[in-house]
């Protein structure tokens, strides 16, 4: 049977980042989305981002978009919470920096937990994956038929990483995607979430991340390895919690170093199995 790995008070903890994002907010597909493109307009290397609980409209997302635009590719944000996303207010709420963590009691972590529990259920309930993945689909599908459009890559971080991992498993051609990059994924389901990948995977986990623990990290490293035919890239950043790749502090010279090699990381994936000439 597999492994569900839940989701915790880490989903809701993180930093917003300044800075103001350049992109533009089209519809397509039925779908509100943030597209931010690269200086020559090419579309022939695009990326989908599948967001996590806070949507397509958290800064974060979109400034991150844009930095893989000025890397060459396209990138497209969905509202695939068709409006629903959790507010931005519940960001500082319920989980603090690692030290503090740390130092929490138990008391105190239960009651964390509980207050995430309160939060989440009814939310994930609502946008389960009978609900959430035909609209991924419909999306990557409306993307591969877009003219212009050469390859497709995924990009998801926490509730949209297993959305992400799921895309790999594709062979349809009008929907299956080139390459998958997961970060910090919530919710999978081990081994069948990864024994099902199709499709070249690059994974970012954190070693403090309280939904992936060790044992989890490396039963996904030892599916993948065993998978000789797809190939993976599993890194696990030292000291990293839950959203360090998109929402991580970047006051925090270690915190901002694991976000700049998570970028760096899922750039280079990228670039390797999008560009046709490679």
């Amino acid at each position: 049977m597999p492994e569900g790995v839940g989701i915790s008070s880490c989903c809701l903890s993180g930093k917003v980042q300044d800075g103001k994002p350049t992109g533009s907010v089209r519809t397509i597909a039925g779908l509100s989305t943030y597209v931010a493109e690269p200086t020559n307009n090419s579309k022939a290397q695009s990326i989908v981002f599948l967001v996590d609980i806070f949507g397509y409209t958290f800064p974060n997302v979109r400034l991150l978009a844009d930095s893989y635009a000025r890397a060459g590719f396209t990138a497209y944000i969905p509202d695939v919470h068709e409006g629903d996303s959790l507010p931005i207010s519940f960001l500082q709420d319920v989980e603090p920096p690692l030290p503090t963590r740390e130092s929490l009691t138990l008391v105190q972590k239960t009651a964390a937990t509980a207050k995430v529990g309160a939060t989440l259920g009814p939310w994930l309930i609502k946008h389960r994956e009978a609900v959430s993945k035909p609209i991924i689909d419909g999306f990557i599908r409306e993307i591969r038929k877009t003219p212009g459009t050469d390859k497709v890559g995924v990009i998801g971080f926490c509730w949209g990483g297993r959305y992400a991992i799921l895309a790999a498993h594709e062979t349809d051609p009008a929907l299956a995607v080139d390459t998958a990059y997961a970060c910090h994924p919530s919710l999978v389901a081990i081994p069948a979430d990864f024994e099902g990948v199709k499709r070249p995977l690059s994974l970012a986990l954190g070693d403090k991340d309280s939904l992936l623990g060790e044992k989890e990290v490396g039963q996904i490293k030892e599916i993948m390895e065993k998978k000789g035919e797809v190939e993976s890239d599993v890194r696990v950043y030292e000291d990293q919690v839950h959203g360090f790749a998109l929402r991580g502090d970047w006051g925090s010279d270690k915190d901002k170093k694991a976000m700049d090699e998570a970028e760096k990381q899922g750039i280079e994936w990228f670039k390797k199995h999008l560009d046709r000439s490679k």
